[in-house]
């Protein structure tokens, strides 16, 4: 099956089409039904096997074979209503039928019971086929344009970065080997290790091993527990619509927000980015072994100050950076701060002010930000009161970031 969706993936519908139809042709039954304690490995092979079959008629409309598909993506399409790429492969083969009219109206289906269970939209590859639509392109002319170099799409909600990324190659392979064998990764350290940065930066290098998708769940700001399903249901694109007023706890939409997650994660490849759970620690672990459970082909990274403690749960620590990074990182920070600097100007106060700032990324920019004033000769002798002194950090990120004293008190609370 694999050999056939890479066979698709280049162009080559007729290989693909023989390779998945053996790879079907194995398939006996429901999968591991003589066996106990099956649900978690039958629902991976069942995943695998609508993969196979999604592929295998992903190549027979290539191949033109739209009305002999038709039939079976019906089928499917009924079972799996919010599999958003088995409805747009039914949108085609009814467009390359010649049923246009069918084919908008199939659309407007599925765009109504994605708003309507899931509060959201339809993917931007299911918009772009309801625009060829309405343009009149046929599959001919679909074909031609998707034949011209384009880029591919994004998916997930990974913000551009606006600052470089410094070391920590050797993590960062790690760390995506770490979650290609395991579904629950755990980044522990302590407030300004930089666990947040790793982890976008690990994900986004490894965004091709999830078609569907990096999905980031800030949770610093929620301060209620019960809020973190919200918060992720959000960040998912997965909206909650919340009705205001009188009696608005009984009308609230979608009560069962972790229903509606797995409704919406079960059918995908995606990683989900569980950022700061260590004050809601237990929330965000209820959560995570709920979805690993529910969701086959998910995988979990989290960043916390302590370990989940779910089953199958590997934690990796995030240490200090070695001097010689921690030297690149304040000599990149401070040349942005203050144009020319460079760390062998005083190479070892420098080094002196990464050492006694434990090669800590978020105080040695907080650092870096103080050669707008200071030479880093100056910022090294006043380190003794580095709590006044490490206070200009960016003022859009959040307050407990902005200063060395505030990343402390927050550690502090959380005790």
């Amino acid at each position: 099956a694999a050999e056939g969706a890479a066979a698709l993936a280049v162009g080559d519908a007729g290989r693909a089409a023989v390779l998945l139809d053996e790879a079907l042709g194995l398939w006996r039954g429901p999968a591991l039904a003589d066996l106990p304690d099956r649900a978690a490995e039958a629902a991976r092979r069942e995943a695998r096997r609508l993969d196979a079959r999604r592929a295998r008629l992903d190549a027979a409309l290539a191949l033109g074979e739209a009305p002999a598909a038709l039939p079976e993506l019906t089928a499917l399409c009924e079972a799996h209503p919010l599999d958003e790429p088995l409805q747009a492969l039914r949108i085609r083969a009814l467009r390359d039928t010649g049923r246009a009219a069918e084919a908008l109206a199939a659309y407007e289906a599925v765009r109504r019971a994605l708003a309507e269970r899931l509060g959201t939209d339809p993917s931007p590859a299911l918009r772009a086929l309801h625009a060829d639509l309405l343009a009149g392109k046929t599959a001919k002319t679909a074909e031609t344009a998707a034949a011209a170099p384009r880029p591919a799409p994004v998916r997930g909600n990974l913000r551009a970065r606006l600052t470089s990324f410094v070391g920590r190659d050797e993590e960062i392979a790690a760390l995506r080997e770490d979650l290609r064998a395991a579904r629950l990764v755990t980044l522990l350290g302590p407030g300004g290790a930089g666990k947040t940065r790793l982890s976008q930066e690990a994900a986004e290098r490894g965004a091709d091993a999830w078609p569907d998708g990096v999905w980031v769940a800030e949770l610093a700001p929620v301060t209620d527990p019960e809020a973190v399903p919200e918060a992720v249901l959000a960040a998912v694109g997965a909206r909650e619509t919340v009705l205001r007023g009188a009696g608005a706890g009984e009308l609230r939409a979608g009560s069962d927000l972790l229903a509606r997650i797995v409704e919406h994660c079960g059918g995908r490849r995606m990683l989900l980015v569980l950022d700061n759970c260590e004050h809601v620690i237990d929330a965000a672990a209820e959560l995570a072994e709920a979805l690993l459970a529910r969701c086959p082909e998910l995988r979990v990274l989290a960043t916390s100050r302590e370990p989940l403690g779910v089953p199958g749960e590997v934690v990796r620590p995030v240490g200090p950076l070695p001097v010689g990074v921690a030297l690149r990182l304040l000599g990149e920070r401070g040349a942005a701060a203050r144009p020319g600097f460079s760390v062998e100007e005083d190479l070892g106060a420098a080094e002196e002010v990464c050492r006694r700032l434990d090669g800590l990324p978020l105080a040695i920019e907080l650092a870096a930000a103080r050669l707008r004033m200071l030479s880093v000769g100056q910022i090294a002798e006043r380190l003794d009161d580095r709590f006044r002194l490490l206070t200009a950090g960016a003022r859009t990120v959040l307050p407990r970031q902005q200063t060395l004293r505030a990343v402390v008190d927050w550690s502090w609370e959380l005790l």
